[in-house]
């Protein structure tokens, strides 16, 4: 029978703050199926957040990124830090059903009160993170988890995307995949805070290194401006306190199917995590988060009331006559805005 607490707002924030996992679970399917109380909810927990710090995993599929975050979680339990899992499956396109496999990879952690897992679909979202998973990264961190581990699909632009969602980003590579550094053409060269080469123990790990090596040393680009640069709002960034010292990603080898490497890979995430709040970027990255988080509920808002507005008949129209070349998708969402400018108050 369900505690009738959990059926209140105060009731649910009550039981999370204090350690309730039914809470936990019953919240984060209150903000993936955005009820009535998924915004209060969201509002009442987010002062208690900003503590933990949030890892991102992610590269291409066939890396072994799942086991490696088993690995890495089951590190954190023995140091007794508190580790919260996002998996971010694809959504089927047909269904809207994610494959919600990691859970069925990371047993090993079933059973831990230390350990959270979640699988979020991606909902169609087209960089891969729904805006509901950086809710849920926000719910993990008013619960009180130290560590927030975010896994992506690691298809087209989620892997870009995570970069402005965690503090470290780490990109897995493995050798075998039909190119040498898959980050190169996957353009995520640029984001990553931590390289893993996984599956070490195949032929051509060391070229895999060496490759990503000789293309960290022909500069590091600033992450931080890349990230910022249109992305975002136009707001004015605190500098961090040491502006002039700069990381250089490392690159570690790691067999996570033998747990080979994994707690090194751990120490570099650790020393990333010192370097951002020692140099400030901590902050900055707090402020960029911020203002993407702010912008995708803007966007999101204004285009829910915009359709909205116009109606499925209007809508419709206007696919059609786009299909048909009769007018051009700018022109057409130009007339779409005018129209909502132009609507009649109340």
């Amino acid at each position: 029978m369900a505690h009738p607490q959990l059926n209140t707002l105060a009731g649910l924030v009550s039981a999370l703050l204090a350690g309730n996992r039914r809470a936990l679970a019953r919240i984060i399917s209150h903000i993936e199926d955005n009820t009535a109380l998924a915004q209060p909810l969201l509002a009442a927990l987010y002062p208690r957040a900003g503590q933990a710090h949030i890892i991102g995993i992610t590269g291409a599929p066939g890396t072994g990124k799942s086991t490696l975050v088993n690995g890495l979680a089951g590190l954190y339990r023995q140091r007794r830090l508190s580790v919260g899992i996002i998996a971010v499956d694809p959504t089927s396109p047909f269904s809207g059903g994610a494959l919600l496999g990691d859970r069925v990879r990371m047993r090993d952690l079933a059973g831990d009160p230390g350990v959270f897992i979640r699988s979020m679909a991606t909902r169609g979202s087209l960089g891969g993170l729904a805006q509901a998973t950086a809710d849920v990264i926000m719910v993990l961190d008013a619960a009180g988890f130290e560590r927030i581990i975010i896994e992506t699909v690691g298809v087209g632009q989620s892997e870009v995307e995570i970069a402005s969602t965690a503090y470290t980003t780490v990109v897995v590579e493995a050798p075998g995949l039909g190119d040498e550094v898959q980050a190169i053409k996957a353009g995520v060269l640029e984001i990553a805070d931590i390289f893993a080469v996984n599956k070490a123990d195949r032929e051509g790990a060391d070229r895999t290194v060496m490759a990503l090596k000789m293309m960290l040393n022909l500069g590091i680009p600033d992450k931080y401006q890349i990230m910022h640069h249109g992305r975002m709002l136009p707001v004015t960034l605190p500098l961090a306190s040491a502006p002039d010292q700069q990381w250089i990603p490392p690159v570690y080898k790691t067999v996570a199917t033998q747990k080979q490497g994994i707690s090194e890979l751990l120490e570099g995430i650790e020393e990333h995590h010192r370097y951002l709040v020692a140099s400030g970027r901590r902050q900055l990255r707090s402020h960029l988060r911020a203002a993407t988080e702010l912008r995708m509920i803007l966007r999101d808002t204004l285009l829910d009331r915009v359709l909205a507005e116009l109606g499925t008949a209007a809508i419709d129209a206007m696919v059609h006559a786009v299909a048909q070349r009769q007018i051009d998708p700018y022109t057409a969402v130009k007339q779409w805005v005018a129209a909502y400018n132009h609507r009649p108050t109340t």
